[in-house]
Protein backbone atom coordinates (compact mmCIF):
# COMPACT_ATOMS: atom_id res chain seq x y z
CA UNK A 1 0.00 0.00 0.00
CA UNK A 2 1.51 3.76 -0.81
CA UNK A 3 0.05 6.72 0.82
CA UNK A 4 -0.36 10.10 -0.45
CA UNK A 5 3.25 10.49 0.07
CA UNK A 6 4.45 7.93 -1.76
CA UNK A 7 5.71 5.99 0.98
CA UNK A 8 5.39 2.23 0.93
CA UNK A 9 3.82 0.45 3.99
CA UNK A 10 3.66 -3.18 4.92
CA UNK A 11 -0.11 -4.12 3.85
CA UNK A 12 -0.19 -7.77 5.21
CA UNK A 13 -2.12 -8.63 8.41
CA UNK A 14 0.08 -7.98 11.42
CA UNK A 15 2.89 -5.79 9.93
CA UNK A 16 3.50 -2.58 11.63
CA UNK A 17 3.14 0.84 9.85
CA UNK A 18 4.49 2.73 12.64
CA UNK A 19 7.29 5.48 11.38
CA UNK A 20 10.76 4.17 10.46
CA UNK A 21 9.34 0.46 10.11
CA UNK A 22 7.56 0.65 6.38
CA UNK A 23 8.85 -1.02 3.44
CA UNK A 24 11.51 1.87 2.36
CA UNK A 25 12.83 0.31 -0.78
CA UNK A 26 10.04 -0.69 -3.78
CA UNK A 27 11.22 -3.63 -5.23
CA UNK A 28 8.05 -5.80 -5.13
CA UNK A 29 8.61 -7.10 -2.07
CA UNK A 30 6.32 -6.45 1.32
CA UNK A 31 8.95 -6.44 3.90
CA UNK A 32 10.06 -4.10 6.66
CA UNK A 33 13.83 -2.71 6.81
CA UNK A 34 14.21 -5.87 9.39
CA UNK A 35 12.58 -8.21 7.62
CA UNK A 36 14.95 -7.29 4.82
CA UNK A 37 18.26 -7.32 6.97
CA UNK A 38 16.60 -11.01 8.06
CA UNK A 39 16.21 -12.16 4.51
CA UNK A 40 20.13 -11.10 3.31
CA UNK A 41 21.96 -12.15 6.47
CA UNK A 42 19.63 -15.50 5.77
CA UNK A 43 21.56 -15.76 1.96
CA UNK A 44 24.60 -14.03 3.31
CA UNK A 45 24.61 -17.32 5.58
CA UNK A 46 23.51 -19.42 2.36
CA UNK A 47 26.53 -18.52 0.63
CA UNK A 48 28.77 -18.93 3.25
CA UNK A 49 27.89 -22.40 3.63
CA UNK A 50 28.85 -23.13 -0.27
CA UNK A 51 32.10 -20.99 0.08
CA UNK A 52 33.47 -22.43 3.30
CA UNK A 53 32.45 -26.51 2.49
CA UNK A 54 35.08 -25.90 -0.46
CA UNK A 55 37.36 -24.00 0.98
CA UNK A 56 36.96 -27.22 3.43
CA UNK A 57 37.80 -29.45 0.91
CA UNK A 58 40.99 -27.70 -0.21
CA UNK A 59 42.32 -27.05 2.56
CA UNK A 60 41.94 -30.84 3.63
CA UNK A 61 43.22 -31.75 -0.13
CA UNK A 62 46.49 -29.25 1.21
CA UNK A 63 47.12 -30.62 4.53
CA UNK A 64 47.38 -34.24 3.31
CA UNK A 65 49.81 -33.53 0.96
CA UNK A 66 52.26 -32.62 3.42
CA UNK A 67 52.13 -36.07 4.30
CA UNK A 68 52.49 -38.04 1.69
CA UNK A 69 55.40 -39.42 0.71
CA UNK A 70 56.40 -37.81 -2.46
CA UNK A 71 56.26 -34.28 -0.96
CA UNK A 72 59.99 -35.02 0.04
CA UNK A 73 60.01 -34.64 -3.36
CA UNK A 74 59.12 -31.50 -3.74
CA UNK A 75 61.86 -28.26 -4.70
CA UNK A 76 62.23 -24.74 -2.91
CA UNK A 77 59.71 -22.89 -4.70
CA UNK A 78 57.48 -26.06 -4.70
CA UNK A 79 57.55 -25.89 -0.70
CA UNK A 80 57.09 -21.78 -0.68
CA UNK A 81 53.99 -22.04 -2.94
CA UNK A 82 52.51 -24.79 -0.85
CA UNK A 83 52.79 -23.39 2.12
CA UNK A 84 51.45 -20.21 0.36
CA UNK A 85 48.28 -22.12 -0.40
CA UNK A 86 48.18 -23.57 2.92
CA UNK A 87 48.39 -19.77 4.67
CA UNK A 88 45.35 -18.49 1.61
CA UNK A 89 43.79 -21.20 2.50
CA UNK A 90 43.54 -20.64 6.26
CA UNK A 91 42.88 -16.73 5.47
CA UNK A 92 39.84 -17.57 2.94
CA UNK A 93 37.94 -19.38 5.67
CA UNK A 94 38.68 -16.87 8.30
CA UNK A 95 37.38 -14.21 6.18
CA UNK A 96 34.48 -16.04 5.33
CA UNK A 97 33.96 -16.93 9.07
CA UNK A 98 34.55 -13.10 9.98
CA UNK A 99 30.55 -11.89 9.49
CA UNK A 100 29.48 -14.98 11.68
CA UNK A 101 31.89 -13.57 14.33
CA UNK A 102 30.39 -10.32 14.26
CA UNK A 103 26.80 -11.27 14.44
CA UNK A 104 27.96 -13.27 17.71
CA UNK A 105 29.10 -10.94 19.28
CA UNK A 106 26.52 -8.12 17.91
CA UNK A 107 23.62 -10.85 18.79
CA UNK A 108 20.35 -8.85 19.98
CA UNK A 109 21.99 -4.92 19.44
CA UNK A 110 19.70 -4.59 16.45
CA UNK A 111 22.86 -4.04 14.32
CA UNK A 112 21.39 -6.35 11.39
CA UNK A 113 22.10 -3.82 8.95
CA UNK A 114 25.40 -3.34 9.59
CA UNK A 115 26.11 -7.58 9.78
CA UNK A 116 24.59 -8.10 6.68
CA UNK A 117 26.67 -4.98 4.97
CA UNK A 118 30.00 -6.64 6.88
CA UNK A 119 28.84 -10.02 5.68
CA UNK A 120 28.49 -8.85 2.04
CA UNK A 121 31.97 -7.03 2.37
CA UNK A 122 33.75 -10.32 4.05
CA UNK A 123 32.11 -12.73 0.83
CA UNK A 124 33.22 -10.54 -1.47
CA UNK A 125 36.63 -10.48 -0.44
CA UNK A 126 36.72 -14.26 0.38
CA UNK A 127 35.74 -15.27 -2.85
CA UNK A 128 38.91 -13.09 -3.99
CA UNK A 129 41.17 -15.66 -1.86
CA UNK A 130 39.18 -18.64 -2.91
CA UNK A 131 39.89 -17.53 -6.56
CA UNK A 132 43.50 -16.84 -5.82
CA UNK A 133 43.35 -20.36 -3.84
CA UNK A 134 41.61 -22.21 -6.68
CA UNK A 135 43.81 -20.99 -9.30
CA UNK A 136 46.83 -22.22 -7.27
CA UNK A 137 45.79 -25.09 -5.94
CA UNK A 138 45.38 -26.17 -9.60
CA UNK A 139 48.84 -24.39 -10.81
CA UNK A 140 50.27 -26.48 -7.85
CA UNK A 141 49.36 -29.98 -9.44
CA UNK A 142 50.63 -29.26 -12.46
CA UNK A 143 53.77 -28.07 -11.72
CA UNK A 144 54.16 -31.27 -9.80
CA UNK A 145 52.58 -33.48 -12.54
CA UNK A 146 53.64 -32.04 -15.77
CA UNK A 147 55.90 -29.23 -14.97
CA UNK A 148 56.19 -25.59 -14.68
CA UNK A 149 55.05 -24.34 -17.95
CA UNK A 150 51.58 -27.03 -17.65
CA UNK A 151 50.89 -24.76 -14.49
CA UNK A 152 51.19 -21.43 -15.74
CA UNK A 153 48.86 -22.23 -18.93
CA UNK A 154 46.39 -24.18 -15.97
CA UNK A 155 46.57 -21.26 -13.63
CA UNK A 156 45.79 -18.16 -16.82
CA UNK A 157 43.25 -20.50 -18.06
CA UNK A 158 41.41 -21.26 -14.56
CA UNK A 159 41.88 -17.72 -14.05
CA UNK A 160 40.68 -16.03 -17.26
CA UNK A 161 37.18 -18.57 -16.86
CA UNK A 162 36.94 -17.14 -12.80
CA UNK A 163 37.40 -13.47 -14.02
CA UNK A 164 34.35 -13.93 -17.09
CA UNK A 165 31.91 -15.95 -14.42
CA UNK A 166 32.71 -14.39 -11.24
CA UNK A 167 33.09 -10.69 -12.68
CA UNK A 168 32.33 -9.75 -16.37
CA UNK A 169 29.10 -11.82 -16.30
CA UNK A 170 27.62 -10.51 -13.30
CA UNK A 171 28.65 -7.40 -14.43
CA UNK A 172 27.41 -7.35 -17.53
CA UNK A 173 23.74 -8.80 -15.77
CA UNK A 174 23.95 -6.23 -13.36
CA UNK A 175 24.30 -3.23 -15.85
CA UNK A 176 21.36 -4.69 -18.21
CA UNK A 177 19.09 -4.80 -15.16
CA UNK A 178 20.38 -1.13 -14.25
CA UNK A 179 19.31 -0.65 -17.54
CA UNK A 180 15.57 -2.06 -17.42
CA UNK A 181 14.86 -0.19 -14.09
Amino acid sequence: MVDAEGIAHAGRRGASTAPGLEDDIVDGRDETPSERYDRNWIEVLQELRVLQTGTQILTGFLLALAFQPAFSDLDGGQRAFYLFLVVASALSAIIALAPVALHRFLFRRREKGLIVAYGHTALMIALGTVSVLLVGVVAFVFDVVLGRDAAYIAAASLGALIIVLWVVVPVIWRVRGEDHS
